[in-house]
């Protein structure tokens, strides 16, 4: 099999990161930001699990699709070093809520406690919103901010409730149309407040949006183009990424296309692209694809990449499988310091150790799949 589509299944509010065991060591700290905007599956998504708070709500991370497709090759697009990024003295915030966490502080005495502790559980990681609740979705956004604006540090968002998300796969749901999302996210520019916040803005919503109608399509990436330029509105600070799937999906040229049409290329809306989430592939190959993503995009100079490292210590498994499997390791630590040209972030989007739907229900915590990803 080729590849696998991306597969995030949305379950709850997650918030999680992790960290490679062989890169322990890897900076957190942020580096300078782009001017024009800052700096990631074989597709199932099953929105990463929910070890969000109660204040944050519902997350997901986990999709299913089957997907696949091999980038052609075109030439790597290197960052402008002559767009000077404004100096960012944070780093990556960790929300003291998360299902990981609950369980540390649940089972102090388990014999796998430490590792999942040390090497998960302490690391920085995204926060899901996933459910569709206006009431609360700006509260709850605010709650994420605000704490991380407290410690001076950037926290990870991820808005995941477009409609017909995950084609009707193991994460559907989402809002009941585009008008009630636009709304939405209305709602959730309001909590964004004023300090630098990464932006993660609908897994697959680009990628994987062959299920839909032509006139579907469009509405969708018109919502999405709408979606960028209210939060970077709502705060000038916040940097938002758009939906490239990976680099076993759509080659780069009509990922490229495809993006461009969701506004992904405009300054107003767009601070560049995200891959990998809630999968396997290795740092390098995300790399390479995103750069030929980005040339094949065109705008501002300034767009770059985050990639989600989360799972990906090992690479891609054989054969396209994409539920829990087995011998799969956590990447590299999170950090807005990559060293990589174009490259803004690595981060956990989706927490290791939240299931895909083998190794429990989907989205939700376990303990030795986290220990298996964590001492691999």
């Amino acid at each position: 099999m080729v590849a696998l589509a991306c597969a995030v299944v949305a379950v709850g509010t997650a918030t999680g990161t992790l960290a490679a065991l062989d890169d322990r060591a890897a900076s957190d700290a942020a580096r300078p930001a782009l001017t024009d905007g800052s700096p990631s599956p074989d597709r199932v998504r099953v929105p990463p699990s929910a070890p969000g708070s109660p204040s944050v709500a519902p997350t997901a991370s986990a999709s299913v699709s089957t997907k696949a497709s091999a980038s052609p090759s075109s030439p790597s697009r290197k960052a402008s070093p002559t767009q000077p990024r404004a100096t960012a003295a944070h780093r990556l915030y960790r929300h003291p809520a998360s299902q990981v966490l609950d369980w540390v502080q649940e089972n102090p005495g388990d014999w796998r406690a430490d590792v999942i502790r040390s090497r998960i559980a302490d690391r920085p990681a995204a926060v899901w919103f996933a459910d569709y609740a206006p009431a609360t979705i700006t509260s709850r956004v605010r709650a994420v901010t605000s704490g991380g604006a407290a410690q001076g540090r950037v926290p990870v968002l991820v808005a995941y409730a477009v409609p017909d998300r995950d084609c009707g796969g193991a994460s559907q749901g989402g809002a009941p149309d585009l008008g009630a999302y636009d709304a939405w996210i209305d709602r959730f520019a309001a909590g964004l407040g004023s300090r630098e916040v990464v932006v993660v803005l609908e897994p697959d919503s680009i990628a994987q949006s062959d299920c839909l109608s032509d006139a579907a399509r469009a509405g969708r990436f018109a919502s999405l183009a709408r979606a960028g330029r209210v939060l970077k509105a709502a705060n000038p600070n916040a940097r938002v990424y758009y939906d490239a799937g990976h680099s076993g999906w759509n080659p780069a040229a009509q990922q490229a296309s495809l993006l461009r049409q969701a506004g992904a290329a405009s300054a107003a809306s767009s601070d560049g692209i995200f891959s990998n989430v809630s999968n396997f592939h290795t740092t390098s190959a995300e790399i390479a694809y995103d750069r030929r993503v980005l040339a094949a995009l065109g705008g501002p100079p300034g767009l770059g990449a985050v990639i989600d490292t989360s799972r990906n210590g090992n690479g891609a498994p054989p054969e396209g499988e994409w539920c829990d499997p087995a011998g799969r390791k956590i990447g590299q630590a999170p950090t807005l310091n990559t060293g990589e040209p174009g490259i803004d972030a690595y981060l956990w989007v989706k927490l290791p150790g939240e299931s895909d739907g083998c190794k429990g229900t989907p989205g939700t915590f376990s303990a030795s799949y986290a220990y298996d990803l964590a001492s691999s």
